[in-house]
């Protein structure tokens, strides 16, 4: 099967040639499932619907093909992503749902950055990207090394710089679609104000204009400024979590002590749906659909 028609390159070629961001949102229950396809609806805006394999686990097929359905019946571009699979099974869980059920993502990322050396990297993804691409899945790659750790995934405490001079070698050698790179991001929360190296981008961004993606992990507490240098410099994929997550789970918290369910969940929504339309806007991707 072709990549050609991949909901999740498609969504990111046109947003790097329009110079915009798209915004891949974790989510771990149905409701931000709504939530996002209804901020995306109302912003007119490309979206993707993100989440961890922990959350995968848990719902399974089912899970899937709701995230599925929602996002392929909506009337703006939505694909589904797998994050951070960091182990063999979160790889066969994702591709055996595909193989066999015929249930399958639009993208996954296949994350062997723990590997010690580039070449056991692409050792570890290599027959994952052949086996995706047999599917129809791109698959998302990260050269260096992130710190910190979320959502049940394991904690890297040894961060590495991405090197874009081995960034070609790596993508031939890995034969995967979207790049991940380590510029001084993380996982987690800050402890130091962000030190991004935007000549990393840069180099990047020159090396595979049209061809690879750029996807920024570590996202948390950054200032709007940064997210816009990003865009500039070739980011067109975001990866968001607990800027929406946390007010969704305040809110509905606070909304069931005194509300019936289904107006706290309402109330949830809306939190959710308020977050994902802010960055639609910092991103620059209303209207964009």
């Amino acid at each position: 099967m072709s990549l050609e028609n991949n909901r999740t390159l498609d969504i990111l070629r046109k947003a790097e040639k329009g110079g915009y961001g798209i915004l891949a949102q974790s989510v771990y229950d149905t409701n931000m499932v709504i939530a996002l396809v209804r901020a995306a609806e109302q912003a007119r805006s490309p979206a993707i619907i993100q989440m961890f394999p922990i959350t995968l686990a848990y719902g399974k097929g089912p899970f899937l093909q709701f995230c599925l359905d929602a996002a392929h019946q909506a009337s703006v571009p939505i694909s589904v992503h797998l994050d951070h699979a960091t182990d063999a099974e979160h790889m066969e869980l994702a591709l055996g749902l595909a193989e066999k059920h015929g249930i399958k993502f639009d993208s996954i990322m296949c994350d062997a950055s723990h590997a010690d050396t580039d070449e056991e990297n692409i050792a570890i993804t290599r027959p994952y990207v052949e086996r995706a691409h047999k599917l129809g899945i791109a698959i998302e790659v990260e050269l260096g090394r992130l710190e910190g750790g979320e959502a049940g995934l394991r904690v890297i405490s040894d961060a590495k710089l991405t090197e874009p001079g081995k960034a070609d070698a790596f993508m031939r050698g890995t034969g995967a679609d979207i790049l991940a790179p380590s510029i001084g991001n993380l996982h987690g929360s800050y402890i130091n104000p962000p030190n991004f190296k935007q000549e990393i981008l840069i180099a990047l961004r020159e090396k595979f204009a049209g061809r690879v993606p750029i996807c920024l992990h570590g996202t948390d507490e950054l200032p709007d400024s940064l997210f816009q240098e990003c865009v500039k410099n070739g980011v067109s994929k975001f990866n968001v979590n607990s800027w929406a997550r946390d007010p969704y789970a305040k809110a509905l918290g606070t909304a069931l002590l005194s509300k019936p369910f289904p107006d706290a969940v309402d109330e949830a929504t809306d939190a959710f749906v308020t977050i994902c339309l802010r960055f639609f806007k910092l991103f620059n991707s209303e209207g964009r659909a």
